[in-house]
């Protein structure tokens, strides 16, 4: 009887020291070291790479304890921030395996003193190139802001040259052209026989005819007056003279147009006759003053 006790007490003893050998091994299993560097952080998680894994997840809680080893043997330790577990940093971590939410959990965070120097040291370099970046960054901004406005006022450029000629095509279509000038519009102004005074109906058409020359770059304003062949040619010399100075009179004073823009007015007299003079029609035809709006080659660009 005695003897089944003892084998029966014998018999719990060893079970449990089977149970407590499992458990160990149980919690030993569960028991995680890892090294390798600090690839980010984010908030209570930090990422790891190490030789068997680019991302290894590790969570960070209040209780992991953070230090660094010092000394020669590495025997010390001192407890540091988990401000300290920055990118770059070379850290030994030992954590736990939370099987329920499949994390690994850090119970400690171990690094050198000089690892702390060179993952700061790296942190910093890597501020400066991603300074350094967005400055260029910004420059090659607006290095091509710049390059678009001068694409812009270029493009604005060639349409007022492509205007300016369409318009000089068009002017010289319906005019003609001089030597040195392209012809943009004229008008022609008739005289009484013997008169020289401008008649006042021909005001509103001159001042049109300036307003529209104000919007050409370079114009200018020439004036000829003629006379027909009826008379001497002394008096028909003196009268286109007057006529083309009364109606250039005009233009200065009541058009307001700079003495620059002037050519001088010419009095052609008898000559260029238009009309036949042996009719009351072709003499009217001949007294007359041609005002026209011109513009130089040079300055159109042709």
């Amino acid at each position: 009887m005695i003897q089944r006790r003892r084998h029966r007490i014998i018999s719990v003893a060893n079970l449990s020291v089977i149970v407590l050998a499992l458990s160990s091994i149980t919690v030993a299993a569960q028991s995680v070291n890892v090294k390798g560097l600090i690839k980010g952080r984010n908030g209570d998680t930090m990422i790891l790479q190490t030789s068997d894994s680019l991302n290894l997840v590790i969570l960070l809680t209040e209780n992991t304890e953070v230090s660094q080893v010092q000394g020669l043997l590495k025997a010390r330790r001192k407890e540091m921030s988990m401000a300290a577990l920055i990118p770059g940093l070379a850290v030994q971590v030992e954590a736990t395996h939370d099987a329920d939410q499949g994390q690994l959990i850090a119970k400690s965070v171990k690094f050198k003193g000089n690892d702390l120097e060179k993952a700061e040291a790296i942190q910093a370099g890597m501020h400066e190139t991603k300074l350094q970046a967005q400055q260029n960054k910004e420059a090659l901004e607006q290095q091509q802001a710049q390059l678009q406005q001068q694409q812009a006022q270029l493009s604005e450029q060639q349409q007022k040259i492509a205007a300016n000629k369409a318009a000089i095509d068009a002017a010289v279509a319906r005019f003609g052209q001089l030597d040195d000038y392209y012809i943009f519009d004229e008008i022609t102004i008739y005289f009484g026989n013997g008169k020289v005074n401008l008649d006042p109906k021909y005001n509103p058409q001159l001042l049109a005819l300036i307003e529209k020359a104000k919007t050409i770059n370079g114009y200018m304003i020439e004036v000829k007056g003629y006379a027909s062949s009826v008379g001497s040619v002394s008096l028909n010399q003196k009268l286109s003279e007057d006529r083309a100075d009364n109606v250039t009179n005009f233009l200065l004073q009541q058009g307001h147009i700079p003495l620059t823009r002037m050519l001088a007015p010419a009095a052609m007299g008898e000559s260029h006759q238009v009309g036949n003079d042996k009719t009351a029609e072709g003499e009217a035809e001949n007294r007359r003053v041609v005002v026209r709006v011109l513009q130089n080659k040079a300055i159109a660009g042709t």
